[in-house]
């Protein structure tokens, strides 16, 4: 994937969240949501090769993204 093509993918995503998301309330808030991204991603690789999603990797680790870049905008 190109990086002007996970950039515009991440922003998307954080657009949304700030649209339809609620605010991150502080630092504990912040890191929980990001975890919880990391963790449904980290569930995605843990399957075995031949039954892992493509796409839901790219969903999730554009969800880290956008949640990375919230924290930065939102509690920093």
């Amino acid at each position: 994937m190109k990086e002007s093509v996970a950039v515009n993918l991440v922003l998307d995503e954080l657009r949304k969240a700030e649209v339809y998301g609620d605010p991150l309330l502080n630092f504990h808030n912040g890191y929980a949501v990001l975890l919880e991204e990391l963790d449904e991603l980290w569930d995605e690789i843990k399957k075995k090769s031949h039954l892992i999603d493509n796409k839901k990797l790219i969903k999730e680790a554009t969800q880290i993204g956008a949640m990375a870049l919230r924290f930065l905008i939102e509690l920093c």
